[in-house]
């Protein structure tokens, strides 16, 4: 998805970014939806917001699926827009393989827990995939018998191995965020390599080295949780250009509980996001996921301050997924009935305003 692009062509991609952002949803407007009674009118009230278009192939009866799928689709189809704009910019482009990564993690915990091919396509979007040709990679592991011939069918990609042992770590531990953590392996790899591809701007840098270093974290504790070796751990750190370290990554491997884990972060720049009070190791694995989310919204914002750079486009992809992370919950939440307080305060922040 690389291209040639005249210098007004970036430009023309910032100032896209800059309007996106401007018209970005409240949380008034959010709350508004949430409020909705059913499906159907939570359709037609989103169909009174920007995303009319994305909507506007929906088929009744509408569900929550459906209006994610449509969501999710729009949102490719403007982050593909955008990479054209950046002159194929290779971080924008990385970032790309999150939503095949996306699909594959539904696939293969589908898969794992029993679920037919039949109960996993409406969950699945291929329209990233066909924008860079790798429909097949994703419709062999779906069109697969059971979940060992879905995990086989990745070997030879960039996602087999990664794969292969996280279905081993499902096998041993029953847990299926081994898929989240092993197949986001691939995506954050490819992320930190595209790193040496250009000379990125700082804000750009900063936004993605916070996402590499929560990446890095998190599957460490994770790791730690599911008894793995110090090798198979260290084989899950995907860096070599945030400001953290390896260093402090290889404390954390090296020490025996995770509280002690965590702990070594008190020399780092996220010493602030050490959990004070945790009922358990999930519970301060989870605070700390919410900590460092904070910090990657708070680099969002700050990268506005710059105007007409690379920077402002990511930010406004990334609030972007952000904010339709939050019109799924909504959906679902509205379609299973829950109590509108309880859906707003399981959503994200997405304006930085």
């Amino acid at each position: 998805m690389a291209n040639k692009v005249s210098i007004p062509s970036k430009i023309f991609g910032t100032v896209l970014a800059h309007s996106m952002r401007g018209k970005m949803l409240s949380r008034t407007e959010l709350q508004t939806l949430a409020e909705s009674r059913d499906i159907e009118e939570l359709v037609t009230r989103m169909k009174n917001t920007i995303y009319l278009d994305a909507l506007a192939k929906l088929t009744k009866p509408y569900t929550a699926e459906k209006v994610e799928g449509a969501l999710r689709e729009h949102l490719v189809n403007t982050h593909a827009k955008m990479v054209t704009l950046s002159g194929g910019a290779g971080v924008l482009n990385a970032y790309f393989v999150k939503y095949i990564t996306w699909n594959l993690k539904i696939i293969l915990k589908g898969k794992a827990l029993g679920r037919t091919y039949e109960e996993l396509l409406p969950k699945i979007n291929l329209r990233a995939e066909e924008l860079v040709g790798r429909r097949d990679l994703v419709v062999k592991a779906l069109v697969a018998k059971d979940f060992d011939e879905a995990v086989a069918s990745l070997q030879g990609s960039e996602f087999g191995e990664d794969a292969r042992k996280a279905a081993a770590v499902y096998k041993e531990k029953g847990d299926v965020r081994a898929f989240d953590t092993f197949l986001d392996h691939a995506f954050y790899k490819s992320l930190d390599k595209s790193m040496f591809g250009e000379s990125p701007l700082q804000d750009v840098q900063k936004i993605v080295s916070v996402d590499i270093d929560t990446y890095n974290v998190l599957a460490v504790l994770r790791a730690k949780y599911w008894g793995l070796s110090a090798q198979e751990t260290s084989d899950l750190i995907a860096t070599t250009t945030t400001k953290m370290g390896r260093d402090t990554l290889q404390k954390m491997i090296n020490v025996e509980r995770i509280q002690e884990a965590i702990g070594e972060l008190s020399n780092t720049a996220y010493r602030d996001l050490i959990p004070k009070s945790a009922e358990n190791d999930i519970d301060a694995i989870m605070q700390l996921e919410e900590g460092f989310e904070r910090v990657s919204f708070r680099r969002i914002a700050a990268s506005y301050r710059t105007v007409f750079t690379l920077g402002n486009m990511l930010a406004t992809l990334k609030l972007m997924m952000l904010e339709i992370r939050n019109l799924a919950a909504i959906a679902a939440g509205v379609e299973q009935r829950i109590p509108v307080d309880k859906i707003m305060a399981s959503l994200a922040k997405t304006t930085p305003q």
